[in-house]
């Protein structure tokens, strides 16, 4: 299964400070969206191009999580790799949630525990 780093994530507690962080920082804009299951989500491009994202850290089983990137590995079928990762002693933390415009997006574990998130890109 072929697969490269095509996501970054910062998963935090403030999203407005790492917006203007991150704005001022490397000229990013943000786009705000929806999740699916609800929830704020707020696109970063560089030129116009997405190349990240911003989560909230609020829900209750995220707190005491501490503000973290997070790297998503471009998969072909994000369905598949799960099942991959289950049957090698890994498990899906996050279940897919599509992102309109981006993709597929889930969290699994490796079989020590590690996080890695998984991405299947939406065809252009």
């Amino acid at each position: 299964m072929e697969s490269n780093t095509s996501w970054l994530e910062l998963n935090t507690n403030d999203p407005a400070m790492a917006i203007e962080f991150y704005s001022s920082t490397l000229g990013w804009e943000f786009e705000p969206t929806q999740l699916p299951e609800g929830g704020d989500y707020w696109i970063a491009k560089h030129n116009n191009q997405p190349v990240g994202g911003i989560f909230s850290l609020t829900q209750d089983d995220e707190q005491g999580i501490p503000p973290h990137w997070m790297t998503y590995m471009q998969v072909n079928n994000i369905q598949k790799a799960q099942e991959a990762a289950q049957v090698s002693g890994g498990d899906v933390t996050r279940p897919t949630l599509r992102l309109k415009g981006i993709g597929k997006l889930s969290i699994i574990t490796d079989n020590e525990g590690a996080l890695v998130g998984l991405i299947e890109k939406e065809p252009h």
